[in-house]
Parts: structure tokens; C-alpha cells; sequence
């Protein structure tokens, strides 16, 4: 109870980020914060955020993504707890297009549920994202047919490497594994530093852009 009443709040956040251009429309709802590129895509990212961080702490790496002509929506978890929200995809009707291609993606807890979300549901999503996350540990998706990109980082405290590691026969053999020198777990959003997490070797924003740069490679 004492981490839902001090969640991780977002940090250092450009308000530009959450403004619309002639080439972005941005809107918010009680569910989701919605990135749509004006020009026409074929590309949808849906991104499930860490567990009791703030959602906005992730603004930045999904307006980067949706700069490259890409569909992004930043699910708002119920209580900001990954597990009771992971859903909200599929009750929102995201996936009614089936010309679409669908990359899921979270952090963490987020990561975690993604997977669980693609078990549940394994003919909704064309591609899976994993950041900073031991998961999937509890379940294996080693046979399922989709694309599946892993990033994690060399400080990370609390996705550590070696259980990332042992959990490698619960994903296919063909995932593509990313791990980024000197990237801890509380840069992957903008919300501070998480208790338990060690000191990063690179800065946040190396780290985001780093990052960035291996989801647009994996998405087109």
C-alpha cells in the first residue's frame, strides 16, 4: 500500500513532448496517451509503462517512436499497477484493424504483462518488445511465431542480467537480444531513481536514444 500511495512520479520531461504538430496529433484519455502520426501508417506500438510509474515517464521514448511515422499508444494502468490494466488493449478495440501491424511493448512489470498479454492472445500481436524486464518467468513463450526483441541493461538492479540469463529458454531462440553498457532500470523512463536499482554508467538520455534506436530497427 505504501508504494501506491508514492508512486514514481515523471521527471524532467519536456512539455513539448505532449504537444501537437503539423506532423502529430496528441490526445489523452482516462486510458491512454495517443501519439498518431498525421500522415497515414501502417505501424501501431502499444506500450504498457513499470509498475507505480507514472505513465508520462515515458513520453518521451513513445513521441520518439511515433516521430517515425509510427501509431503509439502509452496505456494508463488502474492504480498504476501493470497486472490490472494489461488488458485494456484489446476492451479498447486497439486491434480492430487487422491491415495493422501491432508491436506491444512494455518495462519492467509492463514487460512482464506484455508477455503475459501475447500468451493470452497470440493472434493479436505481430511483434514484442521487452525492456529491462527478467520476463517472462513464470510462463514460456518459446513457441510462439512472432518477432521478439529483449533490451536490458549491464547496471540494471533490479533486472539483473544473470536472471535474464537463466529465463532465455522461456522466449524463442530466434530473439534478438540487446544489452546496452552501463544502462540501469530507472533510465529507461523519466522518473528518478528506483529503490534498488544501481548507478548507471551512461547518462538517460545515451540510454534513451540507445534504446530508441534498437525498437525502430526491430519495428520496420
Amino acid at each position: 500500500m505504501i508504494g501506491i500511495l508514492y508512486p514514481y512520479q515523471v521527471k524532467n520531461v519536456k512539455e513539448a513532448y505532449f504537444e501537437d504538430t503539423k506532423l502529430m496529433k496528441v490526445e489523452e484519455t482516462t486510458t491512454y496517451h495517443l501519439f498518431n502520426p498525421t500522415t497515414e501508417t501502417n505501424k501501431v506500438f502499444i506500450f504498457y509503462p513499470g509498475t507505480l510509474v507514472a505513465p508520462e515517464a515515458y513520453v518521451p521514448l513513445c513521441r520518439q517512436i511515433a516521430d517515425h511515422n509510427i501509431k503509439v499508444y502509452l496505456i494508463k494502468m488502474p492504480w498504476r499497477l501493470a497486472f490490472t490494466g494489461y488488458n485494456l488493449p484489446k476492451d479498447l478495440n486497439l486491434f480492430s484493424d487487422t491491415t495493422k501491424t501491432y508491436v506491444l511493448s512494455g518495462h519492467s512489470q509492463g514487460a512482464k504483462m506484455a508477455a503475459q498479454f501475447v500468451l493470452e492472445n497470440p493472434t493479436l500481436i505481430d511483434k514484442l518488445v521487452l525492456i529491462g524486464s527478467i520476463h517472462p518467468q513464470d510462463i514460456s513463450l518459446a513457441s510462439i511465431h512472432i518477432p521478439v526483441l529483449k533490451i536490458y541493461g549491464s547496471n540494471d538492479g533490479i533486472a539483473a542480467e544473470k536472471s535474464i540469463v537463466k529465463n532465455k529458454e522461456k522466449l524463442p531462440l530466434e530473439t534478438t537480444y540487446i544489452r546496452l553498457q552501463g544502462a540501469n532500470h530507472s533510465q529507461f523512463g523519466y522518473y528518478g531513481s528506483q529503490l534498488g536499482d544501481n548507478d548507471p554508467g551512461i547518462s538517460r538520455e545515451v540510454q534513451q536514444a540507445e534504446t530508441l534506436k534498437h525498437i525502430l530497427k526491430f519495428i520496420n
